[in-house]
């Protein structure tokens, strides 16, 4: 995605959720490369839920090595014709790639000023994109930050609906290992901005 200079006036509870789906959508868009391992395992983590994966990411980050994270992902994302998940909401929403669902996404991303990198040739709807999608709306990357109200539309909209099963997947898939805590960490925090977002509009 193509962005701007963030605004320095966010929250900080605002950044923290921005660093969050900054942080799995990196961890979900390639293999992550020795520097983000190194961060992985540096990480703590509380007695929640989203903590105790995060403690669990972090003791196995620092126990593997790049090229058994590349392998395990390759398995996972993309395999050979295919890998064990698909990570895309037309795939989770309607069992196909390419749906009305990315049609509506990209209409979307059109009324928010968002346009799809050069160098990106996956499909929009893919999570790691949509998460650094929602980082962006919050720090203001494409231009300014969104209101809470038109981030919850997209939530809904696009992420809310099918995220929480994608991660559900990832986390209990075959292959997974490093990928398992990133699933028990994705899930949780899906479910607590869910339950933001509903007192929100409640």
């Amino acid at each position: 995605m193509t962005e701007a200079s963030p605004n320095p006036q966010i929250p900080e509870e605002d950044r923290l959720r921005a660093g969050m789906y900054d942080f799995l959508g990196a961890l979900l868009a390639r293999p992550p490369d020795a520097g983000l391992l190194q961060k992985s395992a540096a990480l703590t983590g509380d007695d929640s839920e989203v903590g105790r994966a995060v403690r669990t990411l972090a003791r196995i980050a620092a126990a593997t090595g790049p090229e058994a994270v590349e392998d395990e992902y390759n398995t996972l994302f993309i395999g050979l014709g295919r890998g064990e998940l698909l990570p895309y909401a037309s795939y989770y929403l309607t069992g196909f790639l390419n749906e009305k669902p990315l049609a509506a996404l990209r209409e979307d991303m059109k009324t928010l000023g968002i346009v799809r990198a050069d160098d990106v040739f996956e499909p929009e709807d893919h999570i790691a994109s949509l998460f650094e999608m929602m980082a962006g709306m919050i720090l203001g990357r494409f231009a300014e930050p969104v209101s809470l109200d038109r981030s919850k539309r997209f939530f809904d909209r696009h992420i809310g609906p099918w995220a929480g099963h994608f991660f559900s997947d990832l986390e209990s898939a075959r292959n997974s290992v490093f990928y398992a805590p990133v699933g028990s960490a994705g899930r949780a925090f899906v479910e607590i901005e869910k339950e933001a977002f509903r007192l929100i509009s409640g």
